[in-house]
């Protein structure tokens, strides 16, 4: 998969969550935003799927709460993994981290095995802040890359990921930075990650497999249906699916 290929994905999915967060008739926090979740038609157009953790947020309602912290492991923001906070940022966060994995096709548990201590996310944050950002760019991708583009998107990727959900960007800012020539704020050194190890007392969380956007499915999914113009949580849409960004 080229570079124009994830750029495409991934402004298609940061383009969804905005319609669910912003643009829809009803507020949604999905909750669930993860490489498995994230279907592609035959087109290679991204779209969100599997709402059943997905809440509705009502009139000025910035956050929730929650006392049974489900999700999965490296996508969840700290606030919610330990505190069971969740809101807008935290899929921005979740975000975040799959820009990540798209561009490095690196899993953000995949340092797992050999470094506990390691993920994608400080990974990336190294890279950056000693100069070497490009060194998180999949090989597959070839050499040809629009450096200082591919660079952008990294930092935005950072940025998503930053510890204080006020210091990460809305999802309209994302878009806007990732679509414009325009100037990135410095991000600060991400989000405190959490061991696999370490498990919230009320918690339930599935583990992660290995990246590909290659993997071939036939089978009819329920995909939320992004851009409807009336949009109910219960509506969901059956689509044929011929490419799927899979954990393996």
């Amino acid at each position: 998969m080229d570079w124009r290929m994830r750029h495409n994905i991934i402004l298609g999915i940061a383009r969804g969550i905005l319609y669910l967060h912003q643009d829809s008739i009803i507020r949604i926090v999905h909750r669930e935003i993860k490489a498995s979740n994230i279907l592609l038609d035959a087109s290679m157009n991204p779209k969100i799927s599997d709402f059943g953790m997905a809440r509705i947020f009502g009139g000025n309602q910035t956050q929730g709460n929650t006392k049974r912290v489900v999700g999965t492991f490296g996508y969840m923001p700290p606030e919610y993994a330990m505190g069971g906070l969740f809101s807008i940022k935290s899929d921005v966060f979740s975000f975040g981290v799959l820009l990540l994995e798209i561009i490095s096709g690196i899993k953000n548990t995949g340092f797992y095995y050999e470094d506990p201590s390691m993920n994608l996310i400080m990974h990336a944050w190294k890279l950056w802040r000693d100069g070497k950002p490009l060194e998180l760019v999949d090989r597959a991708m070839g050499t040809s890359l629009p450096e200082q583009e591919v660079v952008k998107f990294i930092q935005v990727g950072i940025l998503c990921v930053e510890e204080k959900t006020d210091d990460r960007p809305t999802m309209s800012s994302v878009i806007f930075m990732l679509s414009n020539d325009t100037t990135v704020p410095i991000p600060k050194q991400p989000a405190f990650i959490l061991t696999r190890n370490y498990k919230h007392p009320n918690s339930s969380t599935s583990g992660t497999g290995s990246c590909s956007a290659n993997e071939m499915s036939t089978t009819i999914v329920e995909v939320f249906g992004i851009g409807d113009e009336a949009i109910i949580p219960h509506r969901l849409v059956a689509k044929k699916v011929l490419w799927v960004i899979t954990l393996e």
